[in-house]
This record gives structure tokens, C-alpha cells and sequence, in this order.
């Protein structure tokens, strides 16, 4: 009986020490979103966050939720108007439940665009 207690305690322990998996390959995503905020260069933001995703997909994983719609963002800051598309539909069809969300953005900025 001691010796399946010992074997059931080293298996929980070994699963304790096992390098977890993440979901998602954040890489530069986090601090590109404040430098979004604070008003810094949205070109030298989207070449970081387009070469962070290059480095996402080549390694298998997946772009967290909002990566795309903050890219399309970023698109549609630069006037960009079909690469901000693009990339909100990428993020509709990976994360579908940021579906309002990207429809709210989508009117909005075209409002924004009707003012100009």
C-alpha cells in the first residue's frame, strides 16, 4: 500500500514539474498595445507586431485573441482600408466571439472615415 501512495505522489509530482504548454505566442503583442496607447509610431508597431506574427506561425502556435483586430487597428490608422479588413475577418474567424466587437469597430471607423 505504501509503495502505490509513493508511486501515486511522484506521478502528481512529476506532473507538477512538467513544462506547461501556453495557449497562445504572445511575443511583442503586449507592449506594442501600449505603445498603441501612448500615441507611438503605428508603422513601427505594425512592422513589430507583422514580424512577431511571421515568428508565431512559423513556430506552430497561435496569435492570442485581439492580435488581429489590433493589427486591423493599426491598418486602419495607416488608411489601409483592405488589409484592416483582412485582418478583422482573421480575428472573426479565429475568435468568434469577438464578432460584435470587430462589427463595432468596423462602423465606427467608417463613420470615422465618412468625417474626414
Amino acid at each position: 500500500m505504501k509503495t502505490i501512495i509513493a508511486m501515486l505522489a511522484a506521478m502528481v509530482l512529476a506532473g507538477c514539474a512538467a513544462p506547461r504548454q501556453t495557449l497562445y505566442d504572445w511575443e511583442g503583442y503586449q507592449p506594442q498595445v501600449y505603445r498603441y496607447f501612448k500615441g507611438d509610431s503605428k508603422a513601427e508597431q505594425l512592422t513589430v507586431l507583422e514580424a512577431d506574427l511571421q515568428k508565431i506561425m512559423a513556430s506552430g502556435k497561435t496569435p492570442p485573441p485581439g492580435y488581429h483586430a489590433h493589427l486591423g487597428l493599426l491598418y486602419a490608422d495607416l488608411g489601409k482600408d483592405d488589409e484592416m479588413v483582412r485582418e478583422f475577418q482573421t480575428e472573426k474567424t479565429l475568435f468568434p466571439e469577438s464578432t460584435t466587437y470587430i462589427d463595432f469597430l468596423m462602423k465606427n471607423i467608417k463613420r470615422e472615415g465618412a468625417r474626414k
